[in-house]
């Protein structure tokens, strides 16, 4: 069990930052198999940029869709579908060794719609993949993070827990206390977001991440892949 989905809460709550934090803390393979939208840049071009250790390979995304929309939507806009098992296909062709994680990050949130039948939790669910929750506080920030973990626990889905970003809110501590998985660590707001600001918080985040894969590798159980996908 070496692949680790960075899902989030919704839109814009950090998931790259985190995915780049969590990457440069393990060492990790780094890939983004769907991006839509491509006119300011991709998440795959930023990780590569804050992320600084010598082992870490940031690889081409499956997908690469120009309309920063869900990635159903970008897709039928250029009349392509994009195929969950070939998702599969080419996280298994870029699989890193068997000592080292794959980090993989998700678009939006688990119920964000892949083509017409497939929502990302189906595609966490075939990658076989623990996940790492991403939350930021906002107003109606612990409905969608309760939902999240709930879904995830509902589905039998392993969750190595909570990486929050942005200012620090004592909602946090409810969170974790209502969800019963673990507080992973808190990403700061930073005037300046570079590779030095990645490598300080991943180590910060080495320990407790270390000690969640430990409890989480007995737990995972799932059938196989080629029966997980609608």
């Amino acid at each position: 069990m070496k692949r680790i989905f960075i899902t989030g809460i919704g839109t814009g709550v950090g998931k790259t930052l985190a995915a780049a934090c969590v990457t440069e803390a393990l060492k990790a393979h780094y890939w983004k198999p769907v991006q839509a939208g491509l006119d300011e840049g991709t998440d795959t071009e930023t990780v590569k940029s804050l992320v600084s250790n010598a082992f870490s390979v940031c690889h081409p995304e499956a997908y690469r869709l120009r309309e920063p929309a869900s990635p159903h939507l970008a897709a039928r806009m250029e009349g392509i579908t994009i195929d969950p098992a070939e998702i599969v296909l080419q996280a298994d062709a870029i699989q890193p060794p068997e000592e080292d994680y794959l980090v993989i990050e998700g678009a939006g949130g688990l119920l964000v719609p892949l083509n017409e039948d497939v929502f990302t939790i189906d595609l966490i669910r075939a990658l076989r993949a623990q996940v790492i929750i991403v939350a930021q506080n906002y107003l109606g920030s612990i409905n969608h993070s309760l939902l999240t973990a709930r879904v995830l626990q509902h589905s039998h889905i392993p969750v190595l827990g909570w990486i929050f970003s942005g200012a620090e809110h004592t909602n946090e501590a409810d969170i974790v206390r209502w969800s019963e998985l673990p507080l992973l660590g808190h990403i700061p707001t930073a005037s300046k977001i570079d590779a030095a600001f990645v490598r300080h918080q991943a180590l910060r985040l080495v320990g407790s991440l270390g000690e969640a894969l430990d409890q989480n590798m007995s737990r995972y159980s799932n059938p196989p892949l080629s029966r997980q996908l609608p």
